[in-house]
């Protein structure tokens, strides 16, 4: 067995050039091979067309070699965060490699022939969320280790001061959306269904031929409902206005790619609607989609004759003047919440947010009360809650408050996250039938042009497996588990009848199990947080995202301080490295300034878990050892506020992994379980200590000047490996072990 290590984009990337030498010298020692496999944006689309591209140009397809690993014992991967890609940043890497020479084909909008459409079904595998569905084969177990709480006891973050006057609030739809419409029902025997649109003209078209299905598999539709949606959206226009607050969209363009740009597309339309109105041909003509936002559409109407382009501008000032206050992604380069539909994430938003007093920026780049349109209510009723509760009661206090580790469902693309290939858009009415094997129809909606249906699917050895992780995770922490789910709801009233079996014949004797609606759990979870208790949150697929994310936030600072493990269902680990959502402008401030603030704790939190799983698995005694050094070395390093600066000039990401080296060098010196291994590190440990502050000094001076990489996406390996690793005092040592 072989930890695998992947690459991936952005800021994590930047990073693993400067720590993955460190990780390979240090596992060396203990004969412990780390194969570093590139599944970045650049080189998904890359191994999407071997056959356009010349042989110095093609690429493995990594994710399906670790889709296929990960389904084996011999599974060990750490997984850094990964762009998923929208249609934007889709169509922006593609640019970038075809600027490089890279022979790839454009990205079709509106494919008009087979070759087109072949073209577009090759994009679309890598698009949005393609990753975790592939190698998420197992569920999830996250949480904030011991030492990574404790610190932030002992270093609160600051919270921002909530005022019972705060007009902040969440506003969700109560019909007509996934939620109201939902379907659901558990298939009885192994076998395959179609989908099909019935036309109201007698039509019927298949939109998905065959999905296999097994024994046990959970299936359910939904419809979001375009008249309503835009009603709902319409309403909160001229409500942010009256109430005098920020229009904010959020929503997960990224994940949901299919649904959730569609409706970001549908809040950009709206707001702006007297310039789609007024100037629906001109865009038409300049190829705006309002699905890509307001950034696209601005870009696009610069190759307008100057007369249509100023008529268009002059529009887009009077919707901005005459509209509620936009909340802005970044107030001093005039970045909107609906000028890109992956610069809003939810569950990375809505956390910040609340976090500062429930406020978002305005255009003057000050904070001020908003509505937050969250236009699903399956799960808005999560931040609804917390809203209330931190107007009613202020912010948290993350040196008191306790913490909510989560087990979530998502093994084999369960929920929601495997919807994409089975989320259409209509563009007839009529309905939409799920049909089995013998002509029976298991699920159906009436549909209008514009409505968006989608499937999903959770099949039953993931639901068995979760109860069964959630029950060992109580069992271990004493700590009551909570079941997010609802009886209400027919997708969740399907998983109780496999969960309250499941519970009952298992051993729950002496744990506190609750099976509690969105409402009730995040009550319940908030009362005890503030309280001081820890309590486990067993989830879905999609509340684990955004748990995952907020619990950790308003705890710890950020969800990038996680531990997140993945206990594979044949035997393996994959082990996660936290959120990406910042990592752009991370990127943005390394480039401008050479300062790279992301914060590695992620990935070091990770490596103590796989080299125990590696421990056990290959019975190597030193992989063990390198386990208990490295988390040791991660509590002083938080304890000695080693972590990276936002400022540039101090220390970076490449200073904290040298004092992550430094410690992890000196703690296995010092112990005692091999006395081999020991002496190795004691001369590495004594010329770090020594050279410690020459090598900080070589670290920083660097910083203050502007980095070329060539490249975004697919940046230059060796100028971004010289870029990550300027000093030659640290690289002979670790050369030297």
């Amino acid at each position: 067995m072989k930890i695998v290590y992947t690459h991936t984009d952005e800021a994590p990337a930047l990073a693993t050039q400067s720590l993955l030498p460190i990780l390979r010298a240090y596992a060396g020692a203990a004969d412990i091979e780390i194969e570093l496999r590139d599944i970045s944006l650049a080189s998904r689309i890359l191994a999407q067309f071997p056959d356009r591209l010349d042989s110095e140009h093609r690429v493995a397809d990594a994710l399906s070699e670790l889709g296929a690993l990960v389904q084996t014992p011999e599974a060990n991967v750490i997984k850094l965060p990964n762009i998923s890609a929208s249609v934007p940043q889709l169509k922006a890497a593609i640019a970038e490699l075809q600027e490089q020479g890279y022979k790839i084909p454009d990205y079709p909008e509106q494919p008009s022939d087979d070759e087109q459409r072949a073209v577009r079904a090759r994009y679309d595998r890598v698009k949005g969320s393609a990753v975790n569905p592939v190698l998420r084969q197992g569920n999830s177990d996250r949480r904030a280790s011991a030492s990574v709480k404790e610190y932030a006891r002992h270093h609160p973050q600051s919270m921002g001061a909530w005022s019972e006057d705060s007009q902040s609030h969440v506003a969700t739809m109560n019909e007509g959306d996934f939620r109201s419409t939902e379907q659901s029902v558990t298939v009885q025997r192994e076998g395959s269904v179609r989908i099909e649109h019935h036309g109201a003209d007698g039509k019927v078209t298949a939109l998905k031929e065959r999905i296999a299905l097994l024994e046990g598999e959970v299936i359910d539709a939904s419809v979001m409902r375009r008249e309503t949606l835009e009603r709902f959206l319409s309403e909160q226009v001229t409500e942010a206005k009256e109430q005098g607050v920020l229009f904010s969209v959020h929503l997960k363009a990224t994940m949901m790619r299919v649904s959730d740009p569609i409706i970001f597309g549908h809040a950009v339309r709206v707001y702006f609607a007297n310039v789609f109105d007024e100037h629906g041909d001109t865009l038409d003509s300049a190829g705006v989609d309002p699905n890509d936002g307001l950034g696209a559409l601005l870009k696009a109407i610069e190759k307008l004759p100057d007369d249509q382009r100023a008529a268009v501008q002059e529009a887009i000032d009077a919707a901005l003047r005459d509209g509620p206050p936009l909340a802005m992604v970044d107030s001093e380069r005039g970045i909107t919440n609906l000028h890109v539909p992956s610069d809003v994430i939810i569950d990375a938003s809505m956390p910040a947010a609340i976090r500062s007093s429930g406020q978002m920026w305005n255009s003057d780049g000050e904070l001020q009360d908003t509505k937050f349109v969250i236009p699903d209510h399956s799960y808005a009723a999560l931040y609804a809650e917390t809203v209330d509760d931190c107007r009613e009661q202020g912010a948290f206090d993350p040196a008191t408050m306790g913490t909510t580790p989560n087990v979530g469902l998502m093994a084999q693309a369960a929920e929601e996250y495997g919807s994409h290939d089975k989320t259409f858009e209509i563009d007839a009415p009529g309905a939409v039938r799920v049909i089995d094997d013998e002509g029976a129809t298991l699920l159906e909606h009436d549909v209008q042009p514009g409505d968006i249906w989608r499937m999903c699917q959770t099949k039953d050895a993931p639901i068995q497996d979760w109860v069964r992780l959630a029950l060992a995770r109580a069992r271990k922490t004493g700590a009551p588990a909570v079941f997010w789910l609802d009886e209400d709801r027919a997708h969740d009233a399907e998983l109780l009848k496999k969960v309250r079996p499941a519970l009952e014949e298992l051993d729950t004797d002496g744990l506190q199990i609750e099976i509690l609606n969105v409402v009730d759990a995040t009550r319940f979870t908030l009362q005890r947080a503030r309280a001081g208790y820890d309590t486990i949150s067993v989830t879905g697929n999609v509340l684990r995202d955004y748990l995952t994310d907020l619990f950790p936030i308003l705890e710890l600072g950020t969800s990038a301080k996680m531990q997140s493990i993945v206990p594979l269902m044949q035997g393996g680990g994959l082990f996660e490295t936290g959120a990406g959502g910042s990592a752009p402008r991370h990127v943005q401030q390394f480039l401008k300034e050479n300062h790279l603030r992301w914060d590695s704790l992620g990935e070091f939190l990770a490596l103590a878990p796989s080299f125990e799983l590696l421990a056990d698995k290959e019975d190597n005694p030193r992989a063990k050892v390198l386990a208990h050094t490295i988390d040791r070395a991660i509590g002083r390093l938080l304890e000695e506020n080693r972590s990276p600066s936002r400022k540039t000039g101090e220390l970076d990401n490449r200073g904290s992994h040298f004092y992550l080296a430094l410690y992890w060098a000196q703690e296995l010196a010092q112990q005692d379980e091999d006395a081999a291994l020991a002496e190795r590190f004691a001369p590495l440990a004594q010329r770090l200590s020594a050279d410690q502050e020459q090598i900080v000094e070589e670290l920083n001076a660097v910083q203050g000047s502007v980095v070329a990489i060539d490249g975004y996406y697919h940046p230059d390996a060796e100028q971004t490996a010289s870029a990550m690793r300027p000093s030659a005092t640290f690289n002979e040592a670790l050369e030297s072990l």
